[in-house]
This record gives C-alpha cells, structure tokens and sequence, in this order.
C-alpha cells in the first residue's frame, strides 16, 4: 500500500479550480464531470454533420493487449491507443530523452504519459514500457516505477525483472523481489543479485557457495566480489580500511555498502538514489536534501515535503536549516493569522524556496492559506504571484493585484487570454501568439494528429518547448500552440506562467 500511495503522491498535485481552464489535463486529480467522461477534448467524439448513416467499415478483430499504467484514462484524459501509429523506437527515444528539468508544467505532462493507461502499438513488445521505467527511474520517481512494473508483471520478461530489482533496493522493498529470483533464478543473469538475495532471504550457505564458484570461475569483477565477501563474511573484515567507492554504482551496489556500514552519499549520484534517503533509516538532514532534490525533478507529493520540513525543530544555521526555520516560521505565521508577521516571514521563505529551487511546490503548498490572508504593500504583490504558480493561478487572476505592465499580462494568461494585455517582452510577445486563435499547429506536429499519432505530437511539442525556454520564441509560440490544439490548455498557461515568473534555468 505503501508504494501505491507514494505512486499516487507523486501525480496528486492537483486542481483546486472551480472553474477549469477548457480541456486541462491538470496533474491527474481533478474532479470527474457530472457525465463521468474524461474532462478534456482528447477523447470528445466528432460532432456529426448530416443525419445520413455512416458508412461502415469492418477489420479483422485484434487481440488487444491490456492497456498498462496506475492512472486510468478518466483521470488522464488520454486514449489508451494513445502511441498508436507510432514506431516504438521514436517513442522510447522521446520518452528517454524529452528535456522537462526546468519546467515543473512539462514535468507533470511527463508524468502522466509515463503513468497512465496506455498499450503499445501492436507487435512492439516491451520497448515503450522499459523506456516509460527507464524514464521514472531517472527522474527520481522510484516508488511510481516499482508500480509500474508490478502492475505490468515484473517476471514476465528478464529486463521487466531488472528494472523491479533495481527499484526495490532503493525503495527498501527488495525481498519481494528476491523471493521471485530465488524461485525462478532465470529472471537475472547477474551472479551477483543471486548472491544477494540467498543472503536476505537467510540461506547463507548457497551464498557463500556461489560465492566461492564466482571466485574460482571468475564470474565477476574482483571489486564485486570483494563487496560481496564483506557481505557475507563482516567479521573477517572489521578493522580493514574502507572499499573504494565507484563513481557510477548500480543500486546493488549501492546497497551492498549500505549493508556494510559503508553508506555512500547520495547527492553525486543519479535522482533515483536519493529517494533511498526519504527512508526512515537515514537522518533528518539527508531527508530534507534528498526531498528537496526530487521536488525540483517533480518526484515528490508536495504533502510530503511541507510534512519533511515540518518535523522537528532545526538542528543548526545556515544552508538548509535556514530554509527549514523559513518554511516553519512561515507556517507558524499563517495559523496565527498576523497579516504583520506573514509580510515579514513570506519574503524570507520565498527567498530560500528560490535558493533550493523549489517554488512550485511552496505555491502549492502555500497559495490556498495565502489567498485567505489579508496582505498590503510588496507582500500582497508577492503572494499574488505565489498564488499564479499554483494549480488556483486561475481564481488568482480574478483577484489581480495589478500594478504595472507585466501583473495586467500575467492576469490575462493565467484566464487563457494573454493577447488582451500589452506584452511587457518578447518572451511574453512569444507566449502571446501562442494563444492567438489564428497561430497554426506546426506542419510537422499537425501531421502526427491527422495520422493519429497523439503521444509522438505531444512529446515533440515538448521538445519543441525546451528549445523555446532555451530562448528560440519560434519553437515556444509553436508548442504553447500545439498543446492548446490538443486540449493541453492548462499545460500551455502553467508553462508559460513559470516562464514568466521563474528566474532559474
């Protein structure tokens, strides 16, 4: 239950809107329409232009396989079919590498095409699947992988079992997945996760065993058999200096020197190892580093990170124990009420959420009890723009505290009508034209949709959005264009207001 609810953490960031944007996709919680069908155009039928009947074509029945996600496709609002027309490696490469760092709005699209219902193209077999595992790994995103997979059927395929097993030994969960090699030993061909796993699961006399016939066959690289010899045998080697440690571990790795008392810091490695300090056996600051880390990747449920800093009392100054008193003196503010003391405290929690870079999940931890306060001056104008980062930026609009050329633009974004505002640069100018009702869908992206292929358009219009963050206002104007065309709405204003209000790249 543990790992289904971390998986849902991560997509819950949803919206507190009661008036939507048209056809949002918003970050997979909002409310289902009265009808029950997806809010969004993705899935709306053609409206039929003459009462004659249709013609109609018939085609061999298919045997479907079972769309395959955590997220269904009411919550999504996309079709199941949606890689459909597609080739799996054009997929799989996008997926793998589609630029989202600086974007927590591309961010939560990524997510929810890596996490929702969705089958392959037919006779593709696993590529799109491993390439959606791949891509949650390395955003951080363990415990939504671990899900993933084991939705899917981790020992239905040796690299389904892989990425199970790495996915585990960083989320602490890997004796589900050793007790499914030790009975079916073909799913690995790593001598070494065999050795582990008779170890955890308490027969250490078949580890020790492979462990000799590793040695005596030379089965693995000396480095590896000496980790797993401290493993197995940590008398022998209490007063002997440290191992060197490798630059690049596997998760197995970094497991073993965990085991052994070795624990190797988790910040030079990639974003999926430090979600192995969320866990309780590490200490509070290697927590709140490790947290911090994933909200800026958009792997972490902002619920979780308000619940991280909100635990204890500071242990010293400066870095980020001076983020965690800003957040909690924040905090403090709030409840009490005291417009006079959140002016003071809310400049200074900004200023360190913008230091760790880690603004939206303060907007969205902060905007609804901001919106309730009565603020004047720099504060108000401040806590405005907090409220436009939020999933409420919307409702925020209506209650504009405008005062300059750039706050009267930003108000008409955030309700789906930038053009109705001057535009105070040529970002804005970009991000304007991209809602303008007579911009066209780029030839290359309409082509996608006229041949049905939905998922390849929305990743190359991501694509297309990183170039225009990285200041091509081509390409910007063009995929804000193209994600309104496919019902993107909420996706194209949350982009462009981050654009407009983040500073850092």
């Amino acid at each position: 239950m543990r790992i289904k609810a971390a998986a849902a953490g991560v997509m819950l960031a949803g919206s507190a809107l009661a008036n939507e944007p048209l056809a949002a996709i918003d970050w997979l919680n909002q409310p289902q329409p009265r009808s029950g069908l997806p809010g969004t155009v993705l899935l709306e039928p053609p409206v039929a232009g003459t009462a004659a009947l249709p013609q109609v074509s018939v085609t061999p029945l298919e045997a479907l396989l079972p769309p395959i996600g955590l997220v269904p496709a009411a919550a999504t609002g996309l079709p199941a079919d949606l890689w459909r027309g597609s080739a799996a490696d054009d997929i799989a490469r996008l997926i793998e590498t589609v630029p989202v760092r600086s974007s927590p709005a591309m961010q939560a699209l990524l997510f929810t095409l890596l996490l929702s219902e969705t089958r392959p193209p037919a006779a593709t077999g696993d590529r799109i699947l491993l390439a959606r595992l791949d891509r949650l790994l390395a955003l951080g995103a363990t415990d939504p992988s671990q899900a993933l997979v084991e939705h899917a059927g981790p020992t239905n395929s040796k690299e389904r079992f892989a990425r199970w097993f790495d996915a585990t030994l960083l989320t602490g969960s890997e004796d589900a997945s050793c007790a499914a090699l030790t009975a079916s030993p073909h799913l690995s061909d790593s001598y070494a996760a065999r050795i582990f796993c008779a170890a955890r699961r308490g027969d250490w006399p078949t580890a020790a065993l492979m462990l000799e016939t590793a040695y005596a066959l030379e089965l693995l690289p000396k480095e590896q058999m000496d980790l797993l010899d401290r493993f197995l045998n940590p008398d022998l080697f209490e007063l002997a200096p440290p191992l060197r440690r490798p630059s690049d571990p596997d998760p197995l790795t970094f497991r073993l020197f965990e085991t052994i008392g070795e624990t190797m810091p988790t910040a030079p490695l990639p974003p999926a190892f430090a979600a192995a300090d969320l866990r309780d056996i590490a200490g509070w600051k290697a927590q709140l580093e490790a947290a911090e880390r994933l909200a800026r990747a958009g792997a972490l449920n902002p619920n979780q990170y308000l619940g991280l800093f909100s635990a204890r009392k500071p242990a010293a100054s400066g870095g980020i124990w001076d983020r965690v008193a800003a957040v909690q003196r924040l905090e403090s503010d709030l409840n009490s009420g005291s417009a006079e003391a959140i002016a003071k405290s809310l400049p200074r929690a900004w200023e360190a959420m913008q230091e760790a870079g880690t603004e939206t999940v303060f907007a969205d931890i902060f905007a609804e009890p901001l919106a309730r306060t009565t603020l004047t001056g720099p504060a108000a104008a401040l806590a405005w723009r907090i409220r436009l980062l939020s999933p409420a930026y919307e409702l925020a609009a209506h209650d504009a505290q405008a005062s300059g050329a750039a706050d009267h633009f930003l108000a008409a974004l955030a309700q789906g009508h930038p053009g109705e505002a001057a535009a105070p640069s040529p970002l804005a100018e970009a991000i304007a034209l991209g809602f303008a009702a007579d911009t066209g869908v780029p030839p290359a992206i309409r082509q996608l949709l006229d041949n049905g292929q939905l998922g390849e358009a929305i990743l190359r219009s991501m694509v297309l959005f990183a170039h225009g963050a990285d200041g091509n206002l081509d390409d910007l104007t063009a995929a804000l264009a193209a994600f309104r065309a496919v019902g993107l709405e909420d996706t194209a204003r949350r982009a462009s207001l981050q654009l407009m209000l983040l500073e850092h790249g």
